[in-house]
């Protein structure tokens, strides 16, 4: 429970759940505009952002929360509207050329995107739509523009941030424009509430975009428990997925592109094959995901590093695929690498976890919360091949490692169920519409 429902629960003793649920919003506005919720994660644009957006906006309703979700139609004859889960409804929202365009040339659009999402409004008695929640800085501006049209309270998620992306940038990466910088920073001056994904990311937009700490809620993605499980176990999963059973098998599972770093995994298996031959033989190098960002510019780049580093014969590439068989790979897997420049929580990590795998992943963003170092996985500090060859080699060397930290990591993961996240998520719009009433007020008083 957050410190806001702690203070509002000593304030009122007499029925506090009432007076929280009273001030709760009973239908919110969700903007997502580069990226469908309906998309498949891992290619494109699509990704952890949309897993949260989907697990959110389904629990939210779970708890008398309906959502909305405004998102840009990809394709030529979407419906307007598709009824994703019981109170969550998905609006196509017309706004440029339905295919072709990149992410970078979406700012043009927003105006579009802004007028399809007052047209559906206009359908509507006043206040229907009590909070704005806008995900990613693209959709911040709608839902800038969206909630004070509304007279509703605006609350962010920045899910990544300009100016923490340049200071980390992967090598031939593209950083992200000026436009977007002062997007952000405006963004951030008119929402009531941030939401951040951990401490790290809070004091990321204290620092860097001069947030008030009292706006910025640390809330902690979650993992449909459900769905990754230790199920049947690593034998049976390998068994499914054509793996052999007594192979070490580091994973990679998303978007293919620089900021993601699956290049580090390909040289750090270089790297090890070169000390240790004798292991190419009961080596798998799975890599599941499509390109994605600036990975496009290049999107056989991947395939053609494991040929000339002379592994090509131990790494199998596979499309994305969807979340069932996702939770297969993290159970076949010896361990999932995620050795990212630049991750805001890293949901995959979790997902593993949940699943019953160790976790070998970069010491930054929102990693650290996500790995418990050594007893769930390894956080390694930096990019270099050598110190990633070094955990891989101890996993080779302890085939007792999976399973031994693999519990540990189910058992850690328990604790970011998505019904956690969404009702510390109401939370926060409960502070949000306190927040906004205050600020009216003081405006017109």
């Amino acid at each position: 429970m957050s410190q806001y429902a702690n203070r509002l629960g000593r304030r009122s003793s007499a029925a506090p759940s009432r007076l929280r649920l009273h001030r709760r919003p009973r239908r919110v506005a969700m903007l997502s505009v580069h990226t469908s919720p309906l998309h498949q994660p891992g290619t494109g644009d699509a990704g952890g952002m949309n897993v949260y957006i989907v697990e959110l906006a389904q629990r939210l309703a779970a708890i008398n929360i309906e959502v909305e979700i405004f998102t840009r139609a990809t394709t030529g004859g979407l419906p307007p509207t598709v009824e994703l889960a019981p109170g969550v409804l998905v609006r196509h929202v017309d706004a440029g050329p339905y295919e072709g365009l990149a992410k970078e040339d979406l700012p043009a659009q927003l105006c579009a995107f802004t007028h399809g999402v007052m047209q559906a409004w206009a359908g509507h008695r006043p206040g229907y739509y009590d909070l704005v929640h806008s995900h990613y800085w693209l959709s911040g501006h709608v839902g800038w523009l969206a909630a004070q049209r509304w007279g509703a309270p605006l609350v962010h998620a920045m899910h990544t941030m300009a100016k923490v992306k340049n200071a980390n940038l992967a090598d031939g990466d593209t950083p992200e424009p000026a436009a977007r910088v002062i997007g952000e920073t405006q963004i951030v001056s008119a929402a009531d509430r941030l939401i951040a994904n951990t401490a790290e990311e809070a004091d990321e937009l204290v620092r860097h975009y001069d947030a008030g700490r009292g706006k910025v809620a640390v809330v902690h993605p979650g993992v449909n428990l459900d769905r990754f499980t230790p199920a049947d176990g690593r034998a049976a999963a390998r068994a499914r997925l054509d793996l052999p059973q007594d192979a070490l098998v580091p994973l990679f599972a998303g978007r293919i592109q620089p900021l993601k770093a699956p290049d580090v995994l390909l040289r750090a298996v270089a790297v090890l094959l070169d000390e240790r031959p004798e292991l190419r033989s009961r080596i798998v190098v799975p890599v599941v995901g499509g390109p994605s960002g600036s990975g496009l510019a290049k999107p056989e780049g991947l395939q053609k590093l494991a040929a000339r580093l002379g592994i090509a014969d131990v790494v199998r590439f596979r499309p994305p695929v969807g979340q069932d068989q996702l939770a297969d790979w993290f159970r076949a897997a010896s361990l999932l690498v995620v050795p990212s420049y630049s991750e805001s929580f890293g949901l995959v990590a979790i997902e593993a976890q949940a699943a019953g795998t160790p976790v070998l992943a970069a010491s930054v963003g929102g990693l650290p919360v996500a790995v418990r170092d050594g007893e769930t996985g390894f956080l390694v500090r930096g990019h270099d091949p050598a110190a990633y060859a070094r955990v891989l080699e101890r996993f080779a060397d302890g085939p007792d490692l999976p399973a031994r930290m693999g519990a540990a990591a189910t058992a850690h993961a328990q604790s970011f169920g998505w019904d956690t996240a969404a009702a510390a998520t109401a939370d926060v719009y409960a502070a949000a519409t306190q927040a906004h009433r205050r600020r009216v007020r003081s405006e017109h008083g």
